[in-house]
């Protein structure tokens, strides 16, 4: 069975959701038959890649609130995060272009080192004080490298603005045409979608329906769980 995972690096829910559906995978009987496809699918896809500001400001600024109500939704993500077993800084990140993250997770894929990037990316925007976006190029080569992969190879793909490019915006596409407005969005072996941060019991669920089943590709959503769209992500209040 395949479950494809479309998700961004900027989105704190794709964090949190991803630790919960693998831990819905580790409990599942049919785990070591499940290959697990990460998709891309960016927030912001207008974005500059020199256009970078804090958390804080872009929380403020698209949702209308204040920095006191966007701290408060920092933190309780912390607590969610720390539930799961993630770390989480709750000050002091920032935000911006995700696409050059997304072309060097399709060169991950294609040397069998996806996961372990996406999750090296996640901790590095999420839990670790170095920028993934500020630093340039080579901050993401060095993620890279500890990733697995080959410095030279992540250099090359970056120089090349259309390396794993057409890739990116064919998973983007693929999304649309699947309906998923946000993410992350889980679709396993195209028989049922997952929207959301869903908790692991949602996800266990859906892996026993989607392995004894064959059926159109239908939501599995209990329609209040937190995700990140075309407008950014809901800030939790409490």
């Amino acid at each position: 069975m395949r479950v494809e995972i479309w998700s961004d690096i900027a989105c704190p829910w794709c964090y949190v959701g991803k630790a919960r559906f693998e831990k819905a995978l580790a409990a599942f009987p049919h785990r070591d038959q499940v290959e697990v496809v990460h998709r891309s699918f960016e927030l912001d896809p207008g974005r500059a890649k020199g256009d970078i500001q804090p958390v804080i400001t872009m929380l403020t600024r698209k949702y209308g609130m204040s920095a006191a109500q966007a701290e408060a939704g920092e933190d309780n993500l912390g607590r969610l995060a720390a539930a799961e077993g993630l770390d989480y800084r709750t000050r002091g990140r920032d935000h911006g272009s995700t696409f050059d993250m997304h072309r060097l997770l399709h060169l991950a894929k294609d040397k069998g080192r996806q996961d372990e990037l996406l999750q090296t990316l996640y901790r590095a925007n999420f839990a670790e004080e170095r920028s993934v976006f500020a630093e340039g190029d080579e901050r993401l080569v060095e993620l890279a490298v500890a990733a697995g992969l080959d410095a030279d190879d992540a250099r090359k793909v970056l120089a090349d603005p259309d390396a794993y490019a057409d890739d990116v915006r064919a998973d983007e596409r693929e999304a649309a045409r699947l309906g998923a407005t946000g993410v992350p969005f889980f679709v396993l072996d195209r028989k049922f979608g997952v929207s959301g941060a869903q908790p692991a019991e949602v996800f266990e669920q859906a892996l026993t329906q989607a392995w004894g089943e064959r059926s159109p590709l239908r939501l599995v959503d209990r329609g209040d769980a937190e995700a990140c769209g075309p407008d950014g992500c809901a800030v939790p209040q409490r």
